[in-house]
């Protein structure tokens, strides 16, 4: 299985507001950027759309580390809230809905195609990618 890299940050003027995510793909050298954004979002929702759309642009099953400054999809991974989520019915557990479910579906629909380990990493601390990835989500986010 091929390895790939992945870097991702969303960023939102407002919250809600205009939002834009920006991600960035390496495998073997070689970098591709994506970005996008929507113009009534919110900051989680930027940060899952990262995630989704650098997962989805992958052609084929792949093994993934994927690295963000978001607590919010690192922790609902690698601390099991997304597995307790879907097995109490997309609910957490004070029983409230889980927020952006629509989107936490996808992830676990690409979790199935590709082997993933998330990484958290502190935002706007100089790392090279997270802070050209909030470049990419800002400025998106800024073209709306």
């Amino acid at each position: 299985m091929k390895h790939v890299d992945i870097y991702t940050d969303g960023a939102c003027r407002g919250n809600p507001g205009k939002g834009g995510w920006g991600a960035i793909l390496v495998f073997e050298g070689r970098e591709k950027e994506l970005s996008g954004g929507e113009t009534l979002t919110t900051n989680n929702r930027m940060e899952l759309m990262g995630a989704i759309s650098a997962l989805e642009a992958l052609k084929e099953p792949c093994e993934v580390t994927l690295t963000s400054d978001s607590k919010y999809l690192t922790d609902a991974i690698n601390k099991g809230w997304l597995e307790s989520w879907k097995s109490k019915g997309w609910k957490k557990a004070d029983r409230s809905v889980v927020l952006n479910v629509e989107l936490w579906k996808r992830i676990d629909e690409l979790l199935r195609v590709h082997t993933v380990t998330f990484v958290w990493v502190h935002g706007h601390m100089g790392h090279e990618y997270n802070e050209r990835c909030d470049a990419l989500a800002t400025a998106f986010a800024d073209s709306l």
